[in-house]
């Protein structure tokens, strides 16, 4: 079985030391250069034909994104970004996403040797999936295929006082969540959203989503009402759930244990959902890697909840989505792009029934 090539791309020798040791210490991935800026990388992408790509956002001479950026658009593939914990490496960081990064990992802590345990598993898992990434979900990023911009309706087109949309994801989750709230009318659903994200990152990620979407989205705070034409985002290190109190749903944020290794998590967002909305919610499960939000999505639909899968070939991981559909919790299995007209199709069904 052949290896997985991986060119590492990072202006500190040390931390590009540090990420060849951690990946080669698998025996299925092999790291085949190193690179200290974009100049030399393009060099050596040539000259090594790597399969993914790690690369640091902040480097001299030309920075991470804007190599990325034309990465995708002359040859595209597998990028996962190495990122510093900070407003402004997130905001980057979710820019490198937009572009058509699969993923990201934080700058190692090169002076905590103890905890580089459970950052050389993160950064293996992810190199292992960007590596298997379908060729459709890169092609769309070299023939530009990015959607911006709000969508418009016309308002008071549905009746969505009492419905609430739960929607979850995980890895290259903050662009198909991006796709689906975006193209939502101004007085859509109610929505709660999980993604795994960290803190740096979630408040960020609203900001972004808000400024593409006809919706006000915003980061989730604990006793925030619910109401139609609002979406609510998941902080990073806490669950979200839905309350009922007493004709209105509010969110509540807790730092209860991690759930499927995620706080927040889509299962326990789902299972509030399940049983304190029932019927009247919707649950959509985007990509993401894992099991997490599939038996939770079970709950919505033995609740009486419409429940959506994402399809595997527009899913950059088929992990979350997949592993909903194979126990049964998925009504319906869609491409990306028509996950929100069922959504939409859903509630009008509702509104005449």
């Amino acid at each position: 079985m052949s290896k997985t090539r991986i060119l590492v791309v990072d202006d500190s020798a040390l931390v590009r030391q540090i990420l060849t040791e951690l990946l080669n210490s698998d025996p299925s991935l092999e790291v085949v250069g190193g690179a200290a800026d974009p100049y030399i990388a393009r060099e050596k992408i040539k000259e090594l034909q790597p399969d993914v790509i790690t690369l640091d956002v902040e480097m001299p001479r030309m920075d991470g994104v804007t190599f990325l950026r034309n990465l995708m658009r002359l040859h595209p593939m597998p990028v996962v970004m190495v990122s510093t914990l900070t407003e402004h490496g997130a905001g980057v960081t979710l820019e490198a996403l937009e572009l058509g990064a699969i993923d990201y990992v934080t700058k190692p802590k090169i002076d905590v040797a103890k905890g580089l345990d459970g950052y050389r598993e993160e950064i293996i898992e992810k190199i292992k999936i960007a590596a298997k990434v379908h060729n459709s979900v890169l092609e769309k990023f070299a023939a530009g295929d990015q959607r911006a911009g709000v969508k418009r309706f016309k308002p008071g087109s549905f009746k969505t006082t009492n419905a609430i949309l739960a929607i979850g994801a995980s890895t290259g989750g903050t662009e198909a969540i991006k796709e689906v709230v975006q193209a939502l009318p101004p007085d859509g659903p109610g929505t709660v959203i999980t993604q795994h994200i960290p803190a740096a990152f979630s408040g960020p990620f609203a900001e972004r989503v808000n400024g593409l979407s006809a919706m006000v989205v915003s980061e989730a705070s604990d006793g925030d009402q619910i109401l139609p034409g609002h979406a609510y985002i998941a902080p990073g290190d806490y669950h979200l759930t839905v309350e009922r109190d007493g004709a209105r749903f509010v969110c509540r944020l807790d730092q209860t244990p991690h759930v499927n290794r995620h706080r927040p998590s889509v299962d326990v967002m789902f299972r509030s959902v399940a049983r304190n909305v029932g019927a009247n919610a919707i649950g959509v499960i985007l990509t993401g890697m894992g099991k997490d939000g599939a038996v939770g999505m079970l709950e919505m639909r033995e609740a009486g909840a419409p429940t959506i899968a994402q399809d595997e070939r527009s899913s950059v991981v088929w992990g979350m989505p997949g592993s909903a559909v194979e126990i049964g919790a998925a009504d319906d299995v869609l491409p990306l792009d028509q996950i929100t007209g069922r959504v939409l199709g859903l509630l009008k069904d509702r509104d005449s029934a």
